[in-house]
């Protein structure tokens, strides 16, 4: 789990912008990066999941490996 040390900046009493030690925000963009490239390889098993698909025994088998 990334710790991070927001500092809020308020215009009019509402909490506006946040800024970010620049080692949590690294951080927290590789993770993001991270839970895109997950759900992005979710999607695709999911749409292959549907296809008819073969055994690596049988591969190699074919190819006489």
């Amino acid at each position: 789990m990334i710790n991070l040390h927001p500092e809020y900046i308020s215009k009019k009493g509402k909490k506006e912008f946040v800024i970010l030690p620049y080692e949590e925000y690294t951080l927290l963009h590789e993770y993001l990066e991270q839970v895109e490239d997950l759900l992005e390889l979710r999607k695709v098993k999911e749409k292959e999941k549907k296809k008819k698909s073969i055994s690596l025994d049988r591969v190699k088998s074919e190819l006489n490996l």
